[in-house]
């Protein structure tokens, strides 16, 4: 017998599409935390990326300002501060693997922007 596969229901709205920009970050506080939001309209899926506004390294809530740009086939987001790069898909930083920004899920559904 196949398993049945459910689509979590968690999903939140956390802005419209069109508060999004394109190739860029904006920032959604959600139950008291600055997540960034990055809309890159060419890659897979939505394009929709969801990922902690924090720099690991000075603490500031600065990643939602970073450029966003390719590492190595990687889409990255740089932090304005140190210039370290992370990759939106996982989180992960590049240069420093000990560093790490939290992650969601996130899609588009109508004009909504969600997150889980």
């Amino acid at each position: 017998m196949d398993a049945l596969i459910h689509e979590p229901q968690d999903w939140r709205p956390v802005c419209r599409r069109q508060d999004l920009v394109s190739n860029s970050g904006v920032v959604a506080l959600v139950d008291g935390a600055q997540i960034a939001l990055f809309y890159v309209p060419q890659a897979a899926g939505d394009g929709v990326y969801a990922i902690d506004n924090r720099d690991p390294k000075s603490g500031a809530n600065v990643i939602g300002r970073g450029i966003v740009g390719h590492v190595g086939g990687e889409l990255v987001v740089a932090s304005p501060l140190y210039k370290q790069h992370f990759r939106l898909a996982d989180g992960a930083c590049v240069q420093y693997p000990e560093q790490r920004l939290r992650t969601w899920r996130a899609r588009l559904n109508g004009d909504a922007v969600e997150i889980a």
